[in-house]
């Protein structure tokens, strides 16, 4: 990567920025109330856009009467679905949701129509003169009902209600079964589940009529997807937009499509010619959704009995909801993750993802593989009890050694997932503690892995995957310009690490401009782990632009060849003497005659590190997999059938932790996230209607049900990592709720094929246990007498 003049300076070594534990550079901010979130911006002339939702859940528009809502005082804009120029959808390939719903609605809730008023009160008032005339149609809420036949279909274009089918053979997979020791399969059923993110959904668009501009905020992690949704949707050449990302407080993957709202803001804003603000409730949060869809399982495993994975058959059907949204690569990942953890011989793999009349799914941390892990690790931990292998050693027989490249061509460049094991195995005592705690107690292990960032992008350009502009001014500072949305992940403080690290600079002379498509270059977004991997890569790659450009400007002026300038950040020194130039002395050099300097950073994933060639390949690979292992304990009450955790040890595969302190953070979030999803996070429905679409019913765990989470870091130095770093957010979260269900058969003998593993999920497997047990027993006893008699006639 470096340069001769690189290679020359880095005989330097000024104190490390990068592998220290930092404070985020906007964490000030943030716990002093300095913020700006969306929902903070000052507008006080704004407008307030409302929005009016589909009480049918599916339907035929027959017309919606807009003329007594325009005609009220203080109503500035009506729109309605006709207000478009287009559909919209994150994927190129499947874009057919409309920001307000034209000719039938497909779920209860779907925005139908939206006002800009002057104030609350008048946008209330506009909403209810709407009359909206929609002809009932019949819904499917189930994607059994939706796949059967006769139902109705929700779009014309995909027959059977199937959105995106998929069959994929790796290897030969019958043979791998017939060569297997053991061979199980189960079924397993997973609720859907929401992100849960702190802020709730606001945008802010302002539109000028005499130049035809239109600035959006938004509370968006894909600024540059939103920026193609709004040209699309309203017909604007991009030129015309301009696209801010203020705070974020928080996204899971909810934000990482264009949303119907921020497209509604932008129309009613140039309807109105003036600003418009919509603030969303939490009931519409978990109305737009797109969360982790309902899942159903089928898998087959098949062992060797030293515990070698010899062939898997996986059959997945999510359940979408009404648009595609990421449904295609949601459903593929499902697939694609079943490799690169563990050796495996042969893989089959079918997926289904199903329309049906309910709020579309998407996108959520850990997209696509978390349901799939779980079955996966949960079916092979109890088969290699069938088998008498202990949990570490089962994963230890099938662990993967690279560079290793997978049967559906994946590649594999660095994976410590051994040393995680090994760290979580001592951590938590296993061999001294496992098998011998008290009744309800129980210890359980899984392991997990995640991708650094998608190969390709969902919306190809040919442009590199990542963009880092670095601006030197005559002040001395350096001004990083990213398209990367921070979104509390710590994103601008890796990216400042990363550049002052290169530079040999502290921290205190970066400062980080993000998001703001007017000056910032363009970034795909903050999705998929793809930040830290490929966005790092751009800044250090921009860094060492800067530092040759600084030292070329040095030995300049010292009359030395670059090769004997020795870098130092805040000096430099020309090698074997004591003439130095401070650094405002370099910077000036550098400026004269050129003024300020812009350099530039990019990073493209190597080809191949793209996938194969079959259809579907691009989903699944990346420039890097995280590795993790964690072993959970839990204490079951089964008199009630509480599950509560009471600890946890996970190690992380993170490559290089540029931030540990971030890092850390990071991974207890994931498996604090995948403890929601596997104790008592679930969506409900009742024809339609959400049952949960607040905090109080939607159950998210809290500080007080939160154990101690123990991270441990472990290093892998990935060779195309920045710094041999690699995704920390995502992984663990696979993990957590296979480790939680193998504790709970540990701790009772009980094995839950459905999450979440709520009381009364859990009393009822155990009733059913005991029900069973105490039929064996009856059946033995009248088997014994029998034989007695027959003996003693």
């Amino acid at each position: 990567m470096s340069s001769s003049i690189g290679a020359a300076s880095a005989e330097a070594s000024p104190p490390r920025t990068v592998g220290h534990p930092t404070p985020l550079v906007d964490g000030v901010d943030k716990v002093t109330g300095r913020a700006r979130y969306t929902a903070d911006l000052p507008h006080a002339d704004a407008l307030v856009g409302m929005i009016l939702r589909s009480t049918v859940a599916h339907g035929t528009i027959v017309g919606i009467d807009v003329s007594a809502a325009r005609a009220l005082p203080g109503v500035r804009a009506v729109v309605t679905g006709d207000d478009f120029a287009a559909p919209y959808g994150v994927i190129p390939i499947a874009q057919n949701e409309w920001p307000l719903a034209r000719e039938r609605v497909r779920y209860r809730g779907e925005p139908i129509a939206a006002v800009a008023a002057d104030d609350r009160a008048s946008a209330e008032a506009a909403l209810a003169a709407i009359v909206a005339d929609i002809a009932p149609l019949s819904p499917v809420f189930t994607a059994q009902d939706a796949l059967a036949e006769g139902a109705p279909l929700l779009h014309r274009d995909k027959a059977g209600n199937v959105e995106r089918e998929v069959a994929q053979d790796f290897g030969d997979v019958d043979a791998g079964f017939a060569a297997a020791d053991l061979v199980r399969e189960r079924r397993f059923h997973y609720a859907e589940v929401a992100h849960g993110q702190i802020e709730r959904n606001a945008a802010v668009a302002s539109f000028d009529p005499e130049r035809g501009e239109l600035t959006s905020r938004s509370t968006t992690q894909v600024p540059y997807y939103l920026h193609l949704a709004i040209a699309r949707c309203l017909g604007l050449d991009r030129a015309q937009i301009r696209i801010t990302k203020p705070f974020v407080g928080g996204g899971f993957g909810h934000r990482v499509e264009p949303l119907n709202f921020e497209i509604v803001a932008a129309a009613l804003a140039r309807a109105a010619g003036a600003t418009v603000r919509v603030e969303q409730s939490r009931e519409d949060s978990f109305l737009t959704h797109r969360g982790r869809p309902e899942t159903d399982i089928r898998l087959r495993l098949g062992l060797r009995a030293g515990g070698e994975i010899t062939a898997v058959d996986c059959e997945v059907i999510q359940r979408g909801g009404a648009y595609a949204g990421y449904g295609v690569v949601t459903i593929l990942y499902a697939g694609a993750l079943l490799h690169a953890l563990y050796r495996v011989g042969a893989v089959r793999y079918r997926g289904l993802r199903v329309y049906t009349n309910t709020p579309p799914s998407g996108a959520m941390r850990g997209h696509g593989a978390v349901d799939v892990r779980h079955a996966f690790e949960a079916l092979l931990d109890e088969m290699g009890g069938e088998l008498g292998l202990d949990p570490f050693a089962l994963r230890r027989a099938n662990l993967i050694e690279p560079p290793w490249r997978t049967a559906n061509d994946l590649q594999v460049n660095s994976c410590a997932l051994a040393a995680c094991l090994d760290r979580v195995e001592e951590a938590s005592g296993w061999r001294e503690r496992r098998g011998k705690l008290p009744r309800g107690r129980g210890l359980g292990l899984a392991c997990s892995h995640y991708v650094s960032g998608a190969a390709k992008p969902v919306q190809w350009s040919g442009e590199p995957h990542a963009v880092v502009n670095l601006k030197l001014d005559f002040d001395g500072s350096i001004t990083l310009l990213t398209g990367a949305a921070d979104i509390g992940q710590g994103s601008s403080t890796l990216l400042t690490q990363v550049a002052a690290e290169t530079l040999c600079l502290p921290i205190e002379r970066i400062r980080v401009v993000a998001a703001d498509s007017a000056l910032t270059p363009k970034d795909n977004g903050s999705y998929s782990s793809r930040v830290s991997f490929m966005v790092g890569n751009a800044a250090l790659r921009a860094a060492e632009a800067l530092r040759d450009t600084l030292v070329e400007a040095a030995a300049r002026t010292l009359g030395v060849a670059a090769t004997e300038v020795v870098w130092q950040g805040e000096r430099c020194l020309v090698r074997g003497t004591d003439r130095e130039l401070d650094f405002a002395s370099v910077v000036a050099a550098a400026l004269a005659g050129t003024g300020t300097l812009t350099v530039k950073g990019v990073w493209t994933t190597p080809s191949e590190m793209q996938g194969g060639r079959f259809r579907g390949a691009a989903v699944g690979s990346t420039a890097g997999f995280s590795y993790s292992a964690q072993v959970v304990e839990v204490a079951v009450d089964e008199e009630t059938g509480a599950v509560s955790v009471e600890h946890v040890w996970v190690a992380h595969d993170c490559g290089f932790a540029i931030n540990p302190l971030a890092a850390t953070g990071q991974v207890q979030g994931a498996v604090w996230m995948g403890m929601g999803q596997a104790l008592q996070e679930e969506t409900q429905y009742h024809e339609g209607l959400a049952l949960r679409p607040n905090f109080l019913d939607y159950r998210i765990p809290t500080i007080a049900e939160s154990p101690p989470i123990d991270v441990t870091l472990v290093d892998s130095l990935d060779p195309l990592g920045p710094f041999g770093a690699k995704e920390a957010s995502e992984g663990s979260l696979h993990g957590f709720a296979p480790a939680l269900t193998s504790a709970i058969a540990d701790a009772t003998g009980i094995r839950l094929m459905a999450l979440p593993a709520t009381p009364d999920r859990v009393l009822d497997a155990i009733v059913r246990r005991r029900r069973e047990a105490r039929l064996e027993s009856m059946r033995a006893n009248r088997a014994a007498a029998a034989a007695g008699e027959r003996t003693n006639p």
